[in-house]
């Protein structure tokens, strides 16, 4: 599965920059289909390859805000070889619904 298409990249490039936004929009969601992992993608730098925005491994206090690899996501595989995967029905929303737990933390 491609996990940045080039309609993706050119969304981040519209949306831009959200850090000063206290609810900004999740472009993308990610996540690991044969375990633990959640990524929500509030950003993308197509010159460093990192997305930014919310990640969360295990639902606990470990959740955080922060930059991820596009190539570790691409890289990375799970039980049964399985890799990470875009979430096809994801559609863009503020991070507020799409994990509320998340707001807490642009505090």
């Amino acid at each position: 599965m491609k996990l940045l298409t080039q309609e993706l990249e050119k969304r981040f490039a519209q949306v831009g920059q959200q850090e000063d936004e206290r609810d900004p929009i999740v472009v993308s969601k990610f996540f690991n289909p044969s375990g633990a992992g959640t990524w929500y993608a509030t950003e993308y730098d197509p010159e460093t390859k990192l997305f930014f925005g919310y990640v969360s491994i295990f639902g606990d206090h470990c959740d955080e805000w922060g930059s991820f690899s596009l190539k570790e996501l691409e890289e990375f595989r799970g039980r049964f070889g399985l890799s990470i995967e875009r979430d096809l029905h994801f559609t863009e929303k503020r991070i507020s619904e799409a994990e509320p737990k998340a707001i807490q933390f642009r505090d």
